[in-house]
């Protein structure tokens, strides 16, 4: 084991620069392995997005979607991928954030704002997600998704958020755990001020 650059931090395993090597490649993902190491990355380079939005009336927007990966529906944020249209890899990760929540819930903001970015499996995945704060929504579409999509809206009064998201996992729906995470960002809007 290397002794970490970074103080109080983990020691670096023996073989965590060993050359890396494609297991396989996707459309979407590319299978790695590095030394004993096996993890996937996505092949747009910009990562995933994740909207924390509540409305002018203070209700909590999650979407319902069912996920092949899980055979099972599931409760997120409103989220996407950044940099994933044709032409558009550069996408910043605000500009992301505002399409997809327009396209998935049918909101328009009026600003919005970084809050947070880390991995989102740290553990099987190179991927990192940003949370962004949406702010001054106003309805302008259906949502819903783009054709390839078939996403429900949620609007959720933001004092039983949590509590609502319990009762669907009794319900059988997966609950995508970063929905806590963004709840906590919503109740703590100065916590995460660079």
């Amino acid at each position: 084991m290397l002794k970490s650059p970074l103080p109080h931090a983990s020691p670096i395993p023996d073989d965590a620069h060993a050359p890396e090597e494609t297991l396989f490649r996707g459309d979407w993902l590319t299978l790695k392995r590095r030394g004993r190491w096996e993890y996937v990355s996505r092949n747009n380079p910009r990562g995933a997005v994740i909207i924390l939005a509540v409305t002018p009336d203070d209700k909590v927007i999650f979407v319902e979607q069912y996920r092949v990966s899980l055979l099972q529906n599931t409760i997120e944020m409103p989220a996407g991928l950044v940099g994933d249209i044709a032409g558009s890899e550069e996408e910043d990760v605000l500009l992301a954030a505002r399409r997809e929540l327009e396209e998935e819930t049918g909101y328009a903001c009026g600003r919005i704002e970084f809050v947070h970015e880390g991995p989102s499996s740290s553990g099987m995945s190179t991927e990192m997600i940003a949370f962004a704060r949406a702010w001054d929504l106003e309805k302008v579409g259906p949502g819903g998704g783009d054709e390839t999509e078939n996403i429900t809206v949620h609007e959720v009064p933001r004092a039983e958020a949590g509590r609502w998201l319990f009762e669907r996992a009794e319900e059988g729906f997966s609950i995508d755990a970063k929905l806590f995470a963004g709840l906590w960002f919503i109740e703590h809007p100065d916590a995460h001020m660079r």
